[in-house]
């Protein structure tokens, strides 16, 4: 299949995944209520097609949205260009100020990443073997920080960044209310390393993590658990485990 094609099909794929399931929204909603209160405000660290800010608008949150993608730039522009809410930023996260190279899979556009060890560690794992990475462009790079300081203190902030989730920490010097990372099997140790940071920042014992695997939109352990036993889980995950996002939020 060639380029010109794969593209296309990929972006439909996605669109397909992640907004043609009627029922996802209302999950999305429902799921994300107990971390973002009404008038609350939203970070979506790689907002990709748009679902999450979406769900975040829904219950009432301001949103700011980082996609560096150009193609799901032009998506989500359409679909929230006119709400004067969400805030679009064509823009990755890292721990400075600065550019870096995106890679990206025409055919699987939701795995694009900043970082060149989550290719060639995760592109090993059965999940990833179809993903075939290419170089794309130069895209700016900003901190948790900057975006604090422009938009304020979030409530709750997304990182999907396919592995640079602990570089996006490292541009971070606080702690937020909630937050949530992916973890892939493969690169676990990026996930484990986030963990390390959150607990850096806030002292240790301040937050409590849970689990969420895939699409599901529910918590494996609704109470949460400290830092240690949340290591404890992902050490313990088999290599070819489904991938998933930490959930952390701070006690009262």
């Amino acid at each position: 299949m060639s380029r010109a094609i794969d593209r296309p099909l990929g972006l439909l794929r996605s669109f397909l995944v992640y907004r043609a399931i009627p029922w996802r929204s209302a999950q999305l909603r429902r799921f994300y209520r107990r971390f973002l209160p009404a008038g609350g405000l939203a970070f979506d660290v790689g907002a990709h097609a748009g679902n999450r800010v979406a769900a975040f608008r829904q219950l009432g949150a301001r949103v700011v949205a980082l996609e560096p993608q150009p193609d799901f730039v032009r998506l989500l522009g359409r679909r929230f260009g006119h709400d004067a809410q969400v805030a679009l930023l064509p823009q990755a996260l890292g721990r400075a100020p600065g550019q870096a190279r995106l890679l990206a899979s025409p055919r699987t556009p939701s795995v694009a990443t900043l970082s060149t060890d989550f290719v060639r560690r995760a592109g090993a794992a059965p999940s990833f073997r179809r993903v075939r990475w290419e170089a794309g462009p130069l895209v700016p790079v900003t901190t948790l920080d900057a975006l604090i300081a422009t938009h304020g203190r979030p409530d709750f902030v997304k990182i999907d960044v396919e592995g640079f989730e602990l570089e996006v920490l490292m541009g971070l010097s606080q702690p937020l209310p909630a937050l949530s990372f992916e973890f892939v099997p493969a690169v676990r140790d990026v996930a484990l390393g986030c963990i390390d940071r959150l607990e850096a920042l806030a002292g240790p014992g301040r937050y409590r993590y849970a689990v969420s695997l895939g699409e599901q939109q529910r918590l494996l352990r609704p109470e949460g658990e400290g830092a240690g036993a949340m290591r404890d889980w992902l050490q313990a995950l088999p290599a070819h485990a489904p991938s998933g996002d930490v959930h952390a939020w701070l006690m009262a």
